[in-house]
């Protein structure tokens, strides 16, 4: 497989990864008494760190199982 396409697959897989890490941070989140704002900023910065954690792991993984 090209790789393009390797990147491509790594990219579904981080953003799919982290959306549900904020989707899950959002659910959690309204049990308690927290505001709007809190809820989505918090849902927000998980995203943003769940990317930046994923990406130099994800990456590597996916071309290594695309070369072989």
């Amino acid at each position: 497989m090209k790789m393009r396409s390797a990147g491509l697959v790594s990219a579904l897989i981080y953003t799919s990864i982290s959306v549900i890490a904020a989707a899950l941070f959002l659910i959690i989140a309204t049990r308690g008494e927290y505001t709007l704002v809190a809820r989505f900023g918090g849902a927000g910065w998980i995203f943003l760190l769940s990317m930046i954690i994923l990406m130099p792991i994800v990456i590597p993984r996916v071309k290594r199982r695309y070369h072989r």
